[in-house]
């Protein structure tokens, strides 16, 4: 009777694990916007700005682009999109956010680096868009793909390329994460959109807004990553990671976040180890929309880069 008592907790510890991690992290079906809408991130904070974010989308649509793929450390084909302000220009390398995709997330992204003088190069991250993968793991993986991007950019565009990592929301946290290991010369400076200090925390925080436990439910979600995912959740974090970043940064988060709450922003601005860091934040302004908002202020803080 002990014996099946056992195999019955163990089979409901597994079954929740399990469960956790198709909520968290595995996606089941990428959605592909057909050509004639325009998708704009769910909640009612975006929609009284989906008229100017449509009409980036469409411009950005308009414009020439190359598309180039890599193969991901773990095999997957992952696709971006590069469009060019000028020859030899410096390029920004933009990651977008948890269950979004590049066009949405990173919408008027292209327009701001063209006014900043510089190229984009757009992502479409494990499980979104053309690219492969089923699982997030919330900058895990995620920043070693970056790391692979780097290297395609530095090899296709050559030795004299100069590279910013950019990201919004969970790429915001990707970056941050590949930023704090050794980076080739060509990599002169990073800019994080509101991005989170750890997936723990992060995760711990959804879940308290659900009115759940989060204490309690955490190593179900920690555990599902590693049985069902593949990966250790706290295996890396931002706020670990930026006190080794040597680079310039800029950190830009929304006062009124109440998804990835400013303070996080704060926290890895705080523990950043650059002499070259700035924090910008944006009064009124919820989460990803800081150039939304704020356009000219963006930019201007964008421009102590230079």
């Amino acid at each position: 009777m002990f014996i099946w008592i056992l195999a019955a907790l163990a089979l409901l510890y597994l079954l929740t694990t399990y469960l956790c991690f198709r909520l968290a992290f595995y996606v089941t079906k990428k959605q592909k916007t057909p050509k004639e809408e325009f998708e704009i991130p769910p909640g009612k904070i975006y929609e009284p700005h989906r008229d100017r974010m449509v009409a980036w989308m469409k411009e950005v649509r308009a414009l020439p682009c190359q598309e180039f793929s890599i193969v991901s450390h773990d095999g997957l084909r992952l696709y971006g999109k590069y469009y060019e302000y000028a020859p030899g220009a410096p390029m920004e390398l933009m990651f977008h956010g948890y269950r979004g995709n590049a066009e949405r997330d990173l919408c008027g992204g292209v327009q701001r680096c063209f006014a900043l003088g510089r190229s984009a190069f757009i992502v479409d991250q494990r499980t979104s868009g053309k690219s492969e993968g089923t699982v997030i793991s919330f900058g895990i993986n995620e920043h070693q793909d970056c790391l692979r991007w780097m290297d395609f950019l530095i090899s296709h565009f050559g030795e004299d390329v100069q590279i910013y990592l950019t990201g919004i929301s969970m790429g915001a946290s990707t970056v941050l994460m590949a930023a704090g290991k050794p980076l080739p010369p060509q990599v002169i400076g990073v800019v994080a959109d509101c991005g989170f200090t750890s997936a723990k925390a992060i995760i711990q925080k959804v879940i308290r807004q659900l009115h759940l436990p989060a204490k309690l439910l955490y190593p179900f979600v920690k555990w599902g990553a590693k049985l069902w995912g593949g990966f250790e959740l706290e295996s890396r974090s931002p706020i670990e990671s930026v006190k080794n970043i040597q680079i310039p940064v800029i950190f830009a988060h929304g006062l009124t976040d109440d998804f990835v709450p400013w303070e996080m922003s704060k926290e890895n601005f705080d523990a950043c180890g650059s002499e070259n860091k700035h924090l910008c934040t944006i009064p009124d302004c919820g989460h990803g929309l800081a150039f939304v908002i704020d356009p000219e202020g963006y930019k201007k803080a964008l421009r102590t880069f230079e």
